[in-house]
């Protein structure tokens, strides 16, 4: 890496350091790797968001397959970083070489996804109501609608996906899809990681003649406050803890004009294993279900944190197999000091209160996680009981056993908002529950089948979102193609001059798209 990698970007250039310079480490043994980044200063956060403002008119009026050109050539020099960038992230994050390189597909995969989006078209939502004779004697005029980008987007990197929730990740990739430039916070967790990343955007915006100012980055404390009132940014994405989202929040509400916050911040994601499932493959349950508390050392933030079942034969022979499972789980290197001490705290609440039960996993000590098996009475989540519903990030669950399908209603009722949850079930089970389904409906974003929540897959029907705390907003998902909707707005043409209309909303149709035209779906051009 060269010396300038480590400077924050302000209008695709490097912006030379003028402060405290902060180091990069191995997030294994804690050693100082070679590179150093500059805290940005109060007039860099300033610059790097008049930048974006400045880059924002220009960068929303490119045509749509202007941007997409811009997405695919930074998917392209994504999949160019090579063994030595993914050695560097591997040594930044503890993550080994294979998730990597199927990150690194990822986040390439969600360039190209918005660059689809973009040639589609549909993200434009066009509507048309025209003034038709017609409609007479009822004066009535021609009204238009579209959906255009919001303003600059401040991204906050994420610790646990270094690249498809941070530099180049989904809430990048939407805002520039969108028409919106980006001031991006990296994450100081992995700093060499974010440079590295950001490098392959510039070469990329360069390439594809974009305006100077359509990514910026930042490095350092205490700039996220600073970043988020800044009155050029006019939307926010957070993926993170529910005490950072929260905060990000607040400060957006508080700003003379409030702006919009989408965080992902804390879900325990319930499975619910049922009775007949157990029956016909429990030993098989358990063992898959392990597999997914203990995937990247539980650091996802569909990680299942909670299991519930029916009180019965089965579901005791279940939690003796998980007991063996978990028990049999080596331990796992986090992605930094700060994440393993929060994991220990977490450990600890669980210890600590009357009314949980440790059953598997061995003491915590040294300086990797280990695996972890809680039972809970069903009483902490009847009475929405705090520490129950606060998520513990790592390789962890807590099993609550619950005395029947009313009871097991009354326990799902007493929780808050989650990304996931998962129905463990034969079609008796769908068919005996059929309550169930309503009820998670409205406390989920996703609900599972049959399968393990650790898995998000990147395309047009996803969605990695819910009611809070999961996100702060439940409309909006942060995977997948809607992810675009979130830095949109709705914007109404009326009586306007053909000319002078967006090319999604003219007579002649020239993108080609789909419209809504006087309440009829149409991709015809009109007279």
């Amino acid at each position: 890496m060269s010396t300038d990698i480590g400077q924050n970007i302000i209008a695709g250039r490097y912006s030379p350091n003028a402060g405290a310079l902060l180091q990069s480490l191995d997030a294994s043994s804690g050693e100082a790797l070679p590179f150093t980044f500059g805290q940005a200063s109060a007039a860099q956060v300033d610059d790097a968001a008049q930048a974006a403002a400045a880059a924002y008119p220009l960068f929303r009026s490119l045509s749509s397959t202007r941007r997409a050109e811009f997405l695919d050539a930074v998917a392209a020099q994504i999949d160019a970083l090579g063994d030595d960038f993914v050695a560097i992230v591997c040594r930044e994050t503890a993550l080994p070489a294979a998730r990597i390189q199927g990150e690194r597909g990822r986040t390439s995969g969600q360039m190209r996804l918005f660059a689809q989006v973009l040639r589609r078209g549909d993200f434009y939502g066009a509507r048309i109501d025209r003034a038709l004779p017609e409609r007479q004697p009822l004066p009535r005029p021609d009204l238009r609608q579209c959906s255009m980008g919001v303003g600059p987007v401040a991204v906050f990197g994420a610790s646990n996906f270094p690249l498809a929730f941070s530099t180049a990740g989904g809430d990048t990739a939407a805002a520039f899809a969108a028409g919106c430039p980006v001031v991006f916070k990296a994450h100081s967790g992995h700093m060499a990681t974010a440079a590295l990343v950001a490098a392959a955007i510039l070469r990329a915006a360069e390439q594809t003649g974009m305006p100077a100012g359509v990514f910026n980055m930042i490095y350092g404390a205490g700039v996220g406050e600073a970043l988020v009132k800044h009155p050029a940014i006019q939307a926010v994405g957070f993926t993170g803890s529910l005490k950072g989202g929260r905060a990000l929040c607040d400060m957006a509400a508080a700003r003379p004009q409030p702006i919009p916050v989408f965080a992902e911040m804390s879900s325990i994601n319930p499975v619910l294993v049922l009775p007949a499932a157990l029956r016909s493959r429990g030993e098989k349950i358990a063992r898959e279900l392990a597999d997914s508390v203990v995937q990247g050392c539980g650091q996802f933030c569909t990680n299942p944190g909670l299991v519930l079942g029916i009180s019965s034969p089965q579901f005791s022979l279940f939690t003796a197999n998980l007991i063996h499972e978990i028990s049999q789980r080596p331990p796992q290197t986090m992605l930094n000091a700060g994440t393993l001490k929060s994991y220990e705290k977490g450990l600890a609440a669980l210890h600590a209160h009357a009314q949980v039960k440790h059953l598997a996993g061995q003491a915590q000590e040294g300086q990797q996680a280990r695996p972890q098996l809680f039972q809970a009475n069903v009483q902490m989540l009847i009475d929405a009981d705090e520490l129950l519903q606060e998520e513990v990030f790592g390789p962890v669950t807590v099993i609550v056993e619950v005395a029947d399908k009313a009871e097991l209603l009354k326990a799902l009722s007493g929780l808050r908002g989650q990304l996931t949850a998962t129905f463990t079930a034969d079609a008796e089970d769908l068919s005996e529950f059929a309550e169930v389904l309503p009820l998670l409906e409205q406390k989920v974003g996703r609900v599972l089948f049959n399968g393990y929540p650790t898995g998000v897959e990147v395309c047009d029907a996803m969605v990695h979102g819910g009611p809070y705390p999961a996100t702060s907003d439940a409309r909006g998902t942060s995977v997948g193609s809607l992810a675009i909707a979130r830095f949109l707005r709705p914007v109404c043409y009326q009586n306007c001059p053909d000319e002078l209309l967006p090319d999604a909303l003219k007579n002649a149709n020239p993108l080609g798209i789909a419209r809504l035209v006087d309440g009829q779906s149409s991709r015809e051009a009109l007279s």
